[in-house]
């Protein structure tokens, strides 16, 4: 097949031959899939996608995944056809990336795990509409171009602020945190937020879909691939130089926390006969004696899954246990409301040396079907923790605690919402994430959960500090950087200093998402109409 052959596929039309002619066969039979096939080869190239995602971290993956996406929606003739193509991409993206949901419902095999092969693949089809949105987007611009690519990346990335509110939200990987584990990649995000690092990868990972279809100017395409790399690696360098200059960190001086991970199974972790031992553990784990003592000891989410705050017995052998003049930060379920409609909430509470409750705060974005069944009232039903469902917190905001900076409390998935994590107007001096990802045992969960709050930190300039009932507990800095941590399934604790805010309020966390928005925004016009060739 010669440079001057010509090809017709999908409505394409007349076009010299591909940039790279290599390709030309492999573009040719995937733009020509149909039916089945099709669906078949666009669900495979969304769990390919996946290999980016923590742990893996396969960055690469990504250019088969959505450069292969994009050829596939190149061939579809019909709007029901390039639904259908979205649908089947998400869908197998969505599963593969979250398969470990199903671990939640194997906590209590007998009740719920009959569901467990079933809830992956319903919560992506809950999430796999928003594939549609970048997918209809590219047919505003001309089809194999250049502009073709900025659409679908920008229409990518506006699909993905759109996930973190429509109904209750959910931005679970973002395309953005496949680098986490490169803090110079990070950088970036504290002036355009994870949406912006997702709209570059997306850029990056896309473009090189003109190299295999008819294009109309060969230098033209690989000068935009070559540009969209030098993209990557401008942002890499300059996230090498801004933490050239951040050096070490300071620590916030006369703070020093200890985090307590028990690596409590959840089979057993409920479990009414085991409540004192597991309650005792833990308070037993932040009282060890290591040659330093800690001024203030952090348990995890529902660590006392019992109503604490109302128990002086438990809470005096908490309290016999906690620092003397410090706190001891404790998950646990808060009962508010009166006797006749009592509200059982998510809570962490602040127990001083004398047992008494100094400080609470209340989840407020609580999670459906665990949390809260969504028209649980209506259909008799509850979430499937056993109890009533929940009842929310008035939302974020920032803690004043005795011997502590002003913190921001962040319990399990309240940590992943880009621009939510903060109360602009009381800044807080760091973030304070306690979550229980026993849930989902020794899987992808709870590294995708790390991840998120990594971003939170950039984007925030503050500090994080995690602590996880079976790990991944850790203390990020203000850069993203993870200091130290325990890791996944294993029980112990971690001593650490805080480390200390960066000195001014990185441009995300004074503008949110207004900015990289109109960006985002303008690029859908800009790749559909500014850009018409290759």
């Amino acid at each position: 097949m010669t440079r001057a052959a010509t090809l017709r596929v999908g409505g394409l039309g007349d076009h010299q031959l591909s940039a790279w002619p290599a390709l030309a066969p492999v573009w040719a039979a995937i733009v020509g899939m149909s039916g089945g096939w099709r669906l078949l080869a666009a669900a495979a190239l969304g769990a390919v996608g996946v290999l980016a995602m923590p742990p893996v971290h396969f960055v690469p993956a990504l250019i088969p995944s959505l450069a292969g996406f994009l050829w596939l929606l190149q061939g579809v003739r019909g709007r029901w056809s390039l639904v259908a193509t979205a649908l089947a991409f998400g869908i197998g993206h969505f599963t593969a990336g979250l398969y470990w949901v199903a671990y939640a419902l194997l906590t209590r095999p007998e009740e719920f795990g009959w569901l467990a092969p079933l809830a992956p693949v319903g919560l992506s089809l809950i999430l796999a509409p928003f594939v549609i949105v970048p997918a209809a987007a590219t047919r505003l611009a001309r089809r194999g171009s250049i502009g073709e690519v900025i659409v679908f990346a920008a229409a990518w990335a506006f699909a993905e602020w759109l996930r973190s509110w429509v109904g209750t939200g959910f931005p679970w990987n973002l395309i953005g945190t496949v680098w986490t584990f490169s803090p110079p990649m990070l950088q970036i995000s504290a002036v355009t937020g994870v949406y912006g690092l997702s709209l570059i990868t997306v850029l990056a990972a896309a473009m090189p879909a003109v190299l295999g279809g008819p294009c109309l100017d060969r230098r033209r395409a690989w000068a935009a691939v070559g540009l969209m790399f030098a993209l990557l690696a401008s942002c890499g360098i300059g996230g090498a130089v801004r933490l050239a200059g951040a050096g070490d960190g300071a620590t916030v001086e006369g703070v020093r926390l200890r985090l307590v991970q028990p690596n409590i199974s959840q089979a057993i972790k409920w479990r009414a006969d085991l409540v004192d031992r597991h309650l005792l553990d833990q308070a037993e784990l932040g009282a060890l004696d290591t040659g330093t003592a800690p001024t203030h000891v952090v348990w995890s989410e529902a660590a006392a899954p019992l109503l604490l705050a109302d128990d002086a017995v438990r809470r005096a052998a908490v309290a016999e246990r906690t620092p003397a003049d410090g706190l001891s930060l404790i998950g646990t379920l808060r009962r508010t409301g009166s006797a006749d409609a009592p509200e059982i909430r998510n809570s962490l509470i602040a127990i001083d040396h004398a047992g008494a409750v100094v400080a609470t705060y209340d989840k407020a974005h609580l999670v459906p079907f665990g949390e809260y069944m969504p028209l649980g009232r209506v259909l008799g039903l509850s979430g499937v923790v056993g109890l009533a469902d929940l009842t929310a917190g008035p939302g974020v905001r920032t803690l004043s605690l005795p011997g502590l900076p002003p913190v921001s409390p962040l319990i399990c998935y309240e940590a992943i919402f880009p621009g939510a994590v903060a109360d602009r107007s009381d800044r807080p001096a760091w973030l304070l994430n306690i979550t229980n990802d026993g849930w989902y045992g020794l899987s992808a969960g709870p590294y995708q959960h790390l991840a998120a709050a990594q971003m939170r930190a950039v984007e925030e300039g503050l500090p994080l500090v995690r602590v996880a009932n079976t790990g991944i507990s850790a203390v990020v800095d203000p850069y993203g950087r993870v200091l130290r941590s325990l890791a996944l399934g294993t029980r112990g604790i971690l001593d650490t200093p805080l480390p200390m805010a960066v000195a001014a309020p990185p441009p995300f966390a004074r503008t949110g998402t207004i900015p990289i928005l109109a960006i985002i925004l303008a690029l859908i016009p800009f790749g559909a109409y500014v850009i018409r060739r290759t």
